[in-house]
């Protein structure tokens, strides 16, 4: 925890807390205005696989979904942490095909589907798990289309130095206004560069998605075209039961949400301008769900079930019984915050 950082949600156990979360959360409009922000918003931090359908953008601005006439379902999947589920790899392996690839061009790294269901699927069967099956393949089936539209060798796409990501980091220190540099590099799970910037820049850039405002005109219209495509196809960007679908299958296209690795959890509210950004220091997936919910309540003037599911769930044990809850700091979702959980 950082000094001046905040609770952002709690768990209670026989009527005791049990854990406590802290983080920081920001809350931009496309101006660069803070709304809200708690915690430490200044300290850079790798926003991981929030910053998919940035990443995306290029897609659209240097022609390749043109060029090989991507669906919008294919656009979502380009911007998605999936579950590796077989919609997921049908749709990841027809990108790769209009390219003239197999999942063989995929450099992100092989694990088993993170659905239980399609991992079990794959093992009944025999089958290995593939590149394909990876939660970041169709961003990088995205980056060998990027490539190939572009006329270089997909070979290495992932390096700091290929076209590709060349391409991507400009796009980012742009939307971001923070430089990507060796400085605040590092690199992610799906091996591609990552770089660190502060919350506040974070939540500017999702503003800016949200609104087109500061993107100039090419990108503007490619962020509405990514957002269009997300909302139309929320089971791409995670699937069954994740907390990125089940909020945009209620909400979007009023509400676009997107988790990240070690508790970063952005939102694009593009009726209220705003973008939202949450990072749970501790890198807890679940409190930054929770803080999420609180925010898109709060500021996105939403009121959801599935909203007060996740600002105040109910836990259970291995009998089903209740045991105790997981909500949202109050400091956080106001008056929004359910009174009981469910």
């Amino acid at each position: 925890m950082l000094a001046g950082d905040v609770l952002l949600a709690e768990t209670t156990r026989g009527g005791r807390v049990e854990s406590r979360h802290y983080g920081a959360v920001a809350v931009v409009d496309a101006s660069g205005r803070t709304v809200f922000a708690a915690g430490d918003v200044a300290t850079a931090i790798f926003p991981r696989s929030t910053v998919k359908a940035l990443q995306a953008l290029p897609l659209l601005t240097e022609g390749a979904a043109a060029r090989f006439s991507l669906p919008d379902a294919a656009l979502a999947l380009a911007c998605a942490s999936h579950q590796g589920e077989p919609e997921h790899v049908a749709v990841a392996t027809d990108m790769l095909a209009r390219a003239g690839y197999d999942d063989g061009a995929l450099e992100c790294g092989v694990h088993w589907p993170l659905d239980g269901t399609a991992a079990r699927a794959l093992a009944v069967c025999g089958q290995p798990a593939r590149a394909v099956h990876n939660c970041c393949s169709g961003k990088h089936a995205g980056f060998v289309c990027l490539s190939c539209a572009g006329g270089h060798d997909p070979a290495g796409y992932v390096g700091v130095e290929h076209p590709v990501m060349q391409t991507v980091a400009h796009v980012l220190a742009d939307v971001t206004g923070i430089a990507h540099t060796h400085d605040n590099q590092g690199t992610d799970g799906c091996a591609i560069p990552t770089w660190a910037v502060p919350l506040d820049a974070l939540a500017l850039a999702f503003a800016r998605f949200a609104t087109g405002q500061g993107l100039g005109a090419t990108r503007a219209e490619a962020a509405a075209r990514l957002r269009a495509a997300i909302a139309a196809n929320p089971f791409m960007i995670a699937g069954t039961g994740q907390f990125d679908t089940r909020v945009m299958e209620a909400l979007a296209p009023r509400v676009l949400t997107k988790m990240g690795a070690e508790g970063v959890m952005v939102v694009a509210l593009p009726e209220q301008g705003l973008g939202i950004a949450v990072k749970c220091r501790d890198g807890g997936v679940r409190a930054a769900e929770t803080a999420a919910a609180a925010l898109i309540a709060r500021f996105g003037k939403e009121d959801s079930p599935v909203l007060h599911h996740y600002m105040r769930r109910r836990l259970v044990n291995w009998n089903g019984q209740p045991v105790g809850e997981l909500r949202a700091a109050s400091a956080l979702a106001g008056d929004c915050l359910p009174e009981t959980a469910s």
